[in-house]
């Protein structure tokens, strides 16, 4: 049976499209893994060790936001042409946008550091990490840490990249003084989000606010595994179209950090979940410069944002399922302990 050139075309193009996506996809992993390779060789051998780690290392799933050392080789260490080379793994998976607010974020250390005189507010504190072999059909990873930094990358079967979490934070959030007054490293997560919840009318906004303060920090903090938080907040499908609207602007900022492919993909699983089971929640004062947090919850993900001190900023973004690219690791070892290879764990408050 001959099919009908309208329908033919149409099979041919969705071919074509899903042929798109595996070459985006490919491409991207290619370029990661060539700038991961180029950081380890651009080390002498006796640092390249500690710039490694087996991909199934606890290290990987251990993660955290606040100063300190970390396993890995620190920016302080560095050359400048190995600096130039771990640069380079940054660009290679966030967006232009992304590596300039990443950068912005680690240049406030030395503005903490005239603030606060404590030596270890240092933008050369930030330790890269390299887990398995990259570019190999094993599954390997990057990470990125330090203050107010965490970013992870994981490569499952040689084609499939997990980006979360992905946490930025900013301190001062709003430089209030010195040359680089006025500065905001997360300027658009704030304005987005404040000016959905000022668009809205009573009711709706009674339900959006959905505490009097904040809760002193990202409520999912830098456990291993997020968990889904009470179902609280005004949901997508109460929003005027326009509200709506704003609402999917605000979780693409967030997206957006990482490269074209990889906030697509992020976007497009949010899309398959379904955009009604979405939900904004506001927790505290309303004024701006007061303390606050706000988050948007869906059925997969989790994005938080707090600043419980009033100019001092935690942000993430969680998949349930697929932070450190579990979902897809149990896929690759065959695990059948889960049902449809997928676990939600039950909501928590607040």
């Amino acid at each position: 049976m001959r099919l009908a050139p309208a329908l033919a075309a149409a099979l041919l193009a969705v071919v074509a499209a899903g042929a798109a996506a595996d070459e985006g996809r490919e491409r991207l992993v290619a370029e990661v893994a060539t700038a991961a390779n180029r950081f380890l060789a651009a080390l002498p051998d006796d640092r390249r060790l500690g710039a490694r780690a087996a991909f199934q290392s606890r290290d990987r799933t251990t993660w955290r936001y606040t100063p300190g050392s970390r396993p890995g080789m620190p920016l302080q260490e560095m050359s400048p042409a190995q600096r130039e080379a771990a640069h380079a793994v940054l660009r290679s998976f966030l967006s232009g946008e992304g590596y300039l607010k990443v950068q912005s974020i680690i240049a406030l250390e030395a503005v903490l550091r005239e603030i606060e005189r404590w030596d270890e507010r240092d933008p050369e504190r930030y330790w890269f990490l390299v887990f398995g072999e990259p570019g190999t059909e094993s599954p390997w990873g990057v990470r990125v840490e330090g203050h107010h930094v965490s970013l992870h990358l994981a490569v499952i079967k040689g084609r499939f990249v997990s980006s979360t979490p992905t946490f930025l934070g900013a301190n001062p959030a709003e430089v209030r003084g010195g040359p680089k007054k006025g500065r905001r490293a997360l300027a658009a997560e704030e304005d987005l989000a404040r000016a959905l919840l000022e668009s809205l009318g009573p009711e709706e906004r009674r339900e959006a606010i959905v505490d009097e303060a904040p809760y002193g920090d990202i409520v999912s903090r830098n456990r291993a595994q997020a968990e889904p938080l009470a179902n609280r907040g005004v949901a997508f499908a109460r929003l005027a179209p326009g509200q709506q609207k704003q609402l999917l602007a605000l979780i693409e900022v967030y997206a957006n950090t990482m490269k074209p492919k990889l906030a697509e993909e992020r976007l497009a699983r949010i899309r398959a979940a379904g955009l009604d089971g979405i939900r904004f929640a506001w927790a505290g004062p309303t004024a701006r410069g007061k303390p606050h947090y706000y988050r948007v919850h869906g059925p997969t993900f989790l994005i938080e944002f707090d600043n419980s001190g009033g100019n001092h900023v935690h942000s993430v973004w969680r998949d349930f399922a697929g932070d450190f690219g579990r979902d897809l690791l149990r896929e690759h070892y065959g695990a059948t302990a889960h049902v449809g290879g997928r676990h939600v764990p039950r909501p928590r408050s607040p």
